[in-house]
């Protein structure tokens, strides 16, 4: 479709350009240091050399080596010239004058380096480190100081400083430096890495005073249980309470206040103060919204069933809830999400089988009145839910594969069946090591209701058996019921390609591609050329791509063809013409892409910009050697921002929509004109971009 012109003539007000204002130049006498291109030149690739491993040089005597020095010390200099803010540089420089033994340089470029970026850590921790590893302990202190000085909320500094005087046997310098951290209020690690360092020391009055320190700080639920467990694991129970109290007076509004009262309520429990902790359960109780309050509320519960009167107790909670599911199940007894409840109630009980297996009966006795099978998918889970529950709970084993045999047999396998309940079945016989009947239930599964799923596991529980011809026979009779399934080919041939039958895998493969519906071919021709390419046969390869083109010429076919083509090329190491050979074989199938998207499908625009990229990707990965960019660039499409009107159901223009399209070279105007108003249509779209 030929662009709409009329878009790209403009009057002559918009022709009109508002030119800068000119300024005259008040200086015009040269720059003292002239800078001339060539001098830019050469050191740019001084550089770049530099970036490249250069040869070992030996060094024969001291004047030599002293210009090497120079030298590389010229070099890095020039290096931080350009990258002054690059802290790596910094180090190479460092660690070169070091290499030399010359630390007095290497300190003085540190110092620099400081002097450049001193909020960078990195460059307090390189010299840091760089002092201690030489052993200059006293330098290393120094600059520890210095940096947590100017850094104090960067924690790292204050780890590595504190961590050096410990090594070095300095408790109490590393104390002092604990200290002058805490007065800048760090976050909860750095107090609890106080108190670890001083419990290490055993200095436990001095770790609790750090715990007042810290709860004052950092006044949360948190801080206040670390601080009461401490006293715990010191066998201080009077000051332990007294640290829960103090919290409660403080905290007991808060948001996260649950935790503290169950953590409180469970630590009086411990010390055998029953009524404390009731009292506590309690006072909580009344003070937190019931919104935030059901872990308090299961926990009380759990209290007073261990030390209240257990009979009452139960009775009255469970009686209540199972009065509810009794009166939901009569009203509707067909909603199986409250059969669930009801009996997950009683199972958690745990004291009466018999009256779960009630439950489980009563549930399965209400069958979906209608065959459909939306209707059943919830009914057949308490099935699987009776049937695990007799296997796992009361090992009861007969009782199991009754539930399994009573439930297959109730399901109408002639309309609907469900896969999940023939492989728990099979599953549970193969635990009680019953291979035959599992064989039974499988094989039943697949006369009755055959599906993928069983299919697959009948054929893995044969292949972990090592019995390979059941397998075969097993994957014969899936792609009888289900010739148009992919997956079942694909697994078929995997299985003879893993017992290395390459010709069996290959006759599986024919017929598969040969058949007239497939419900995802491209993956079976895809699995099919992959198995080619991982033989490496190149000529199979190219048969398979050229009978598929037959089928589809779609966009994604020619490109697989084409990127295998072009990754023969990497298979020839040394020959040069065979790598020649293999690009043009590229480069021909790309040419009858482009050919048949410029003739056969001229409106699939996008798809061959498309396809242009991709060979233009291809040609660029071919190197300077054996890629041709022009050829590529000869068939690039511009790429127009064109308008089409959006009608409306009464055929009206009601709006105006932007969308892309291409124009390649063959449809491209040649004559002057249109040039001319291209480049005026690129000069307005800028003026009102801008």
């Amino acid at each position: 479709m030929a662009p709409d012109l009329s878009r790209l003539y403009v009057s002559q007000k918009d022709a009109e350009v508002n030119l800068p204002r000119a300024v005259r130049v008040k200086d015009k006498t040269p720059a003292p240091i002239q800078i001339t291109a060539e001098q830019i030149i050469r050191e740019a690739r001084e550089h770049y050399v530099t970036g490249i491993q250069q040869p070992k040089q030996k060094i024969t005597d001291a004047s030599e080596l002293a210009d090497y020095r120079l030298r590389k010390r010229k070099e890095f200099e020039d290096l931080i010239r350009r990258a002054k803010w690059d802290v790596k540089v910094w180090k190479k420089y460092a660690q070169w004058e070091e290499s030399q033994k010359d630390f007095n340089r290497a300190r003085s470029v540190w110092e620099r380096a400081i002097d450049v970026e001193y909020k960078s850590y990195s460059v307090w921790l390189n010299y840091a480190e760089f002092e201690m590893k030489n052993k200059f302990i006293n330098h290393a202190r120094n600059i520890w100081d210095r940096a947590v000085t100017l850094l104090p909320r960067v924690d790292q500094l204050w780890y590595k400083y504190i961590h050096m005087e410990e090594m070095l046997g300095n408790v109490a310098g590393a104390r002092q430096i604990f200290e002058r951290w805490m007065k800048w209020m760090p976050d909860e690690q750095g107090w609890l890495s106080y108190i670890k360092f001083e419990l290490r020391y055993n200095e436990t009055n001095h770790a609790r005073q750090i715990y007042e320190s810290f709860v004052l700080c950092h006044p949360k639920i948190s801080a206040w249980i670390r601080y009461a467990k401490f006293e715990m694991r010191n066998m201080e129970i009077d000051r332990e309470r007294n640290v829960f109290e103090r919290a409660v007076e403080q905290l007991a509004d808060d948001e996260e206040a649950e935790q503290l009262f169950v953590a409180f309520a469970e630590f009086e429990e411990r010390c055998k103060e029953t009524e404390r902790a009731r009292f506590i359960y309690k006072f909580a109780l009344d003070r937190i919204p019931k919104g935030r309050a059901e872990n308090l509320y299961v926990k009380f519960m759990a209290f007073e069933r261990q030390y209240g009167k257990e009979e009452e107790i139960e009775d009255l909670v469970v009686r209540k809830r199972r009065f509810e599911y009794e009166d939901d199940v009569r009203k509707n007894p067909m909603n199986y999400n409250t059969w669930f409840d009801y009996i997950r109630l009683e199972e958690n009980i745990g004291n009466n089988k018999e009256r779960v297996r009630e439950l489980y009966e009563r549930a399965i006795a209400n069958v979906p009145p209608t065959e459909e099978k939306k209707y059943w998918i919830r009914y057949i889970y308490v099935w699987m839910n009776y049937a695990l529950y007799e296997e796992l709970e009361t090992r009861d084993i007969e009782r199991t594969r009754d539930v399994y045999r009573q439930c297959l047999k109730l399901i109408p396998h002639s309309k609907f069946s469900f896969a999940k309940i023939w492989l728990l079945a099979a599953e549970f016989e193969i635990r009680q090591l019953n291979l035959n009947g599992a064989r039974q239930i499988l094989g039943n599964a697949i006369g009755k209701a055959p599906k993928g799923k069983i299919f697959m596991r009948y054929i893995e529980l044969e292949l972990m058996l090592g019995n390979v011809d059941r397998a075969r026979k097993l994957h014969e009779k899936y792609l009888e019921w289900s010739p148009e399934n992919c997956f079942a080919w694909i697994k078929y041939a995997e299985l003879e390609e893993h017992m290395d039958q390459t010709e069996r895998a290959r006759a599986i493969f024919e017929p598969g591609i040969g058949q007239e519906q497939l419900d995802v071919p491209e993956n079976l021709w895809k699995a099919y050329i992959d198995f080619e390419i991982s033989l490496g046969e190149d000529e199979r390869t190219r048969a398979i791509f050229e009978r598929l083109l037959d089928r589809t010429q779609h966009l994604k076919v020619w490109i697989g063809y084409a990127t295998f083509e072009a990754s023969t090329v990497a298979k020839e190491d040394d020959n040069v013409d065979l790598k020649k050979q293999c690009v043009a074989r590229a480069r021909r199938v790309f040419e009858r892409a482009v050919e048949y998207f410029r003739k056969s499908a001229p409106e699939l625009k996008e798809e061959r910009a498309m396809l242009v990229d991709e060979w233009l990707k291809i040609e660029k990965g071919f190197g300077h050697e054996l890629g041709d960019l022009s050829l590529v660039r000869a068939e690039r499409p511009k790429k127009l921002k064109m308008i089409r009107p959006i009608f409306t159901s009464h055929g009206e223009a009601a709006a105006y929509e932007e969308y892309i399209d291409y124009l390649f070279p063959e449809g491209q105007p040649q004559t002057t004109n249109f040039k001319i108003l291209e480049a005026a249509y690129r000069w307005k779209k800028q003026r009102t971009d801008s």
